[in-house]
């Protein structure tokens, strides 16, 4: 489900209602527990957390015009999506989460390789992703980004 906007504000006026108040939750989660340096953006049709080319001019090795993804969290047709680059990247905080995640929440997690998927907006476990949010300094994710990089070429 595309949602054309300009601004994270005017994304979440375009989700359905009844999504809003956890999506607001979840995006301020987010920006209250996001280390410095990473900024806020839309990115892919969706609201991104990036790495600035301010701080690391290379950019993204797929599109190099565009700053480097860290986080985005989007409203999808049958759920709201998480997608952390970091859980992708790192077996370790791929680990942690799977681990913590029942000791968040009575459901089953469902999640892709860098997808976390809430099908119902009041099970999102709040705490957990505030924890997961602080997992990567701007500085750990350039290294673990490159780290990665350099493996696949």
């Amino acid at each position: 489900m595309k949602i054309e906007a300009q601004s994270p504000e005017e994304y979440i006026t375009k989700i359905p209602e009844e999504r809003q108040p956890a999506f607001s939750r979840l995006r301020r989660t987010i920006t209250d527990n996001l280390p410095k340096g990473f900024e806020e953006t839309m990115s892919y049709g969706m609201i991104g957390y990036v790495v600035p080319h301010k701080l690391y001019p290379p950019g993204y090795h797929c599109n190099p015009k565009l700053p480097l993804p860290f986080i985005n969290i989007a409203s999808q047709k049958n759920f709201i999506a998480l997608y952390h680059n970091g859980i992708y990247a790192d077996k370790e905080i791929l680990d942690w989460f799977v681990n913590e995640f029942p000791k968040h929440s009575k459901y089953k997690l469902d999640m892709g390789k860098s997808c976390i998927r809430f099908k119902k907006p009041e099970h999102i476990p709040f705490d957990l992703i505030g924890e997961l949010i602080k997992k990567l300094t701007v500085e750990d994710w350039i290294s673990l980004y490159e780290s990665n990089i350099k493996r696949t070429d």
